[in-house]
């Protein structure tokens, strides 16, 4: 299972999805416990998620899988835990030699270096190992120009706003890398894995859920990448209802979500949170989703990161879904 990470890990990897989402993973908001923050979005909202498409490319020195002269890059630097997992589920993950800090999935993950940083990246720590290509989740602060300066190849992957932008990206990875069959199969499989899903969910008709982000109450709006996931099972989040002034991340406060009594209540594992603790806040008793016992934490790697494990987020709301009672 993957392993539950500190609120102070969690800051950069939600730094990540709320400006890459928006410039994920989802939100550069502290594990904070201020219930009482308005209903709306706040100056210290995350990073807004636009509603264009992200810009997908690589700079114009990556490798391509028509360069007859190699056969794809050999030495890969991954600066994103989504990239990481791409590169091992299309079978390319023996080129990679480092990862970024965040990169704990799969296993053999960890086995490689882990110490640079995506979000503070230092050029020359990376080519010291030497890289034909670097993968960046997001390039904020003009890592590519810099590894352009050293004659190194990067590809910049953002964080997707839409599962077409997953598999758009897999199969892009998989161009740049040579693996163009195995990413063909993985968007094949991940494809016909959620249709499934989405098939087989048997749920009331209008329910209304809350995902939590940080206990400090960062929600999600439909227009997410995970919002997009709720919605094809059915589900409108009680955020819904707010001005989206955050880009689909805002804040709310306590009072808004008890008075909304979500159906379900999503809480990713962290910061020190639990089903019992989120259950047991002052006044959320009231709540539907707290009454049905239809309160449930998921892995935040996996909310937050979207690459093929996405499929075992949707496959979470959808067995929370089968305990919803009629109404």
């Amino acid at each position: 299972m993957t392993p539950t990470h500190s609120c102070r890990s969690r800051r950069p990897r939600l730094g990540r999805r709320a400006a890459a989402l928006g410039a994920l993973a989802l939100i550069a908001a502290a594990c904070g416990d201020d219930n009482s923050s308005p209903t709306t979005a706040t100056s210290d909202a995350p990073a807004a998620e636009t509603t264009d498409a992200p810009t997908i490319a690589a700079t114009t020195a990556a490798p391509s899988a028509d360069d007859s002269s190699a056969d794809g890059p050999q030495r890969v630097v991954s600066l994103s835990p989504t990239h990481t997992e791409i590169m091992f589920a299309i079978g390319a993950g023996d080129r990679l030699v480092a990862v970024d800090q965040f990169s704990n999935y799969p296993e053999a993950a960890l086995e490689l270096p882990n110490e640079l940083s995506g979000f503070e990246p230092n050029v020359e720590e990376i080519a010291a190992f030497e890289p034909d290509l670097v993968l960046i989740g997001g390039d904020f602060t003009g890592l590519g120009e810099q590894l352009d300066a050293l004659g190194i190849p990067s590809w910049d992957g953002p964080a997707a706003q839409s599962l077409t932008d997953t598999y758009d990206q897999i199969e892009q990875l998989g161009a740049v890398t040579g693996n163009v069959g195995e990413a063909a199969e993985l968007v094949a499989q991940m494809q016909t894995d959620i249709d499934a899903i989405v098939a087989g969910a048997e749920a009331p008709d209008g329910l209304t859920y809350y995902h939590e982000l940080t206990p400090d109450l960062f929600s999600v709006t439909s227009n997410t990448f995970i919002g997009e996931a709720y919605a094809q099972l059915g589900l409108t989040s009680i955020a819904d209802e707010l001005p989206d002034d955050a880009g689909g991340f805002p804040q709310l406060n306590a009072e808004f979500v008890v008075s909304s009594s979500p159906d379900v209540i999503v809480h990713d594992d962290c910061c020190g949170e639990s089903i019992d603790t989120v259950s047991g806040r002052d006044g959320w008793d009231v709540i539907a989703a707290v009454q049905n016992g239809v309160v449930i934490e998921v892995d935040d790697d996996i909310a937050s990161r979207w690459g093929p494990r996405v499929v075992e987020f949707y496959q979470v709301i959808a067995d929370a879904l089968a305990t919803v009672p009629a109404s």
